[in-house]
């Protein structure tokens, strides 16, 4: 039984899908479907918690807007999500950011990861998500050229 769970996680899984860490600050670019026609949306926030379940992963992404703290859920295996850009990585001591949502301004901010093996480590990772969003666009546009 629990084979068969596993199997149908892995066919589930996103190709492509990016590494990024608690604390990093994403831009989500997701699919939003509206009646027959499609858009990507771009969220851009702070990764503030990571919930590990094979398939079921998930991630939370916090964002100010006009004043109102703002928090995402997006499945990361979810095919919606087209690529995650990570605009600046951050240098965290915790798993779950959840205290940052009691900080106001400059509480609020994390530290940035700096020196040269991270932004290398960073260029790399959104040239990856790069060449997957990519990869995934290719499929849908000859399909629907069809």
């Amino acid at each position: 039984m629990m084979d068969l769970i596993k199997t149908i996680e892995e066919q589930q899984k996103r190709a492509g899908a990016q590494p990024f860490n608690i604390g990093d600050t994403v831009a989500v670019y997701f699919k939003i479907i509206e009646g027959k026609t499609e858009r990507i949306q771009k969220f851009e926030g702070l990764v503030i918690a990571m919930k590990n379940a094979g398939a079921r992963k998930t991630f939370t992404v916090r964002k100010n807007s006009f004043g109102v703290g703002v928090e995402r859920v997006f499945p990361y295996e979810s095919p919606r999500i087209v690529k995650v850009d990570v605009t600046r990585p951050g240098k965290v001591r915790r798993a779950k950011l959840y205290y940052i949502r009691d900080k106001v301004g400059k509480g609020a901010k994390v530290k940035e990861l700096l020196g040269a093996a991270a932004t290398e480590a960073m260029n790399a990772r959104n040239a990856a998500a790069d060449a997957a969003a990519a990869a995934k666009e290719a499929p849908a546009a000859t399909t629907e050229n069809k």
